[in-house]
């Protein structure tokens, strides 16, 4: 029986900021992680930890110090520039606590921004818009100003956009953070959709014991180490 090569690897992957005179802040020491294409993970730490460092790694938003970040099995540091930000638009949806959405602009143009990046034809933006938004409770408020809505409604509009261009991975950087219990385990709950009826990859980077839970793996990161890797269920 072969070894399945993991949809994501990370192989002592170290992350070092410069502070100024020669001296560096050390964010992760050595970290291995392997995700299999289809898995929901958890990434749980306290503040400070490392986790988001390894978010924005795993999105390709940053580069590691030494080590190597693998998508596909392919070494991510190889691509160039202009690749990155094709699998940032096509193979990766993003969904951030702070939503990062566009305030005074519609739903329909916030979900739709994506896809004017990856040049898909006017009439499929439409379809595909209400098809997310359907996905997510809130096609019949395509029209809103994204200002108009709940923080909880918010959330769910970022979640259409990150799968608007159908990518194999979602991450989410603490999405619950800004959000009430309820709204919390609603939106949670949207995610094991994602992975669990549409297959998706899934990885949620949270602080909070309770979210990680819902998640079927539980990567524990501490002073930028891997300290715990707990599969809760199959």
């Amino acid at each position: 029986m072969t070894n399945k090569t993991p949809f994501i690897a990370l192989e002592d992957v170290t992350k070092k900021y410069p502070l100024g005179d020669g001296n560096f802040y050390q964010s992760l020491y050595g970290v291995n992680i392997k995700i299999n294409e289809g898995e929901f993970v958890a990434i749980i730490g306290p503040s400070g930890s490392g986790k988001s460092t390894t978010m924005h790694i795993l999105g390709a938003l940053d580069v590691p110090t030494t080590g190597v970040y693998k998508l596909g099995g392919k070494d991510v540091s190889k691509y160039s520039s202009d690749e990155l930000a094709d699998i940032r638009n096509k193979e990766i949806g993003f969904v951030f606590q702070s939503f990062n959405l566009l305030p005074r602009t519609t739903v329909f143009k916030n979900v739709e921004r994506p896809m004017l990046y990856g040049k898909v034809p006017a009439a499929d933006r439409k379809v595909r818009a209400e098809t997310a938004l359907k996905l997510v409770g809130l096609e019949d408020k395509i029209h809103n100003l994204s200002n108009q809505l709940s923080g909880g409604q918010i959330q769910r509009v970022a979640i259409a956009r990150a799968i608007i261009m159908n990518p194999r991975l979602i991450l989410a950087d603490e999405p619950t953070g800004n959000l009430d219990t309820k709204t919390s385990y609603e939106i949670m709950h949207l995610f094991e959709i994602l992975h669990h009826e549409q297959g998706r990859t899934v990885i949620v980077i949270t602080h909070e014991p309770d979210i990680a839970q819902i998640a079927d793996r539980i990567i524990k990161i501490v002073d930028g180490k891997i300290v715990s890797d707990e599969k809760l269920r199959d």
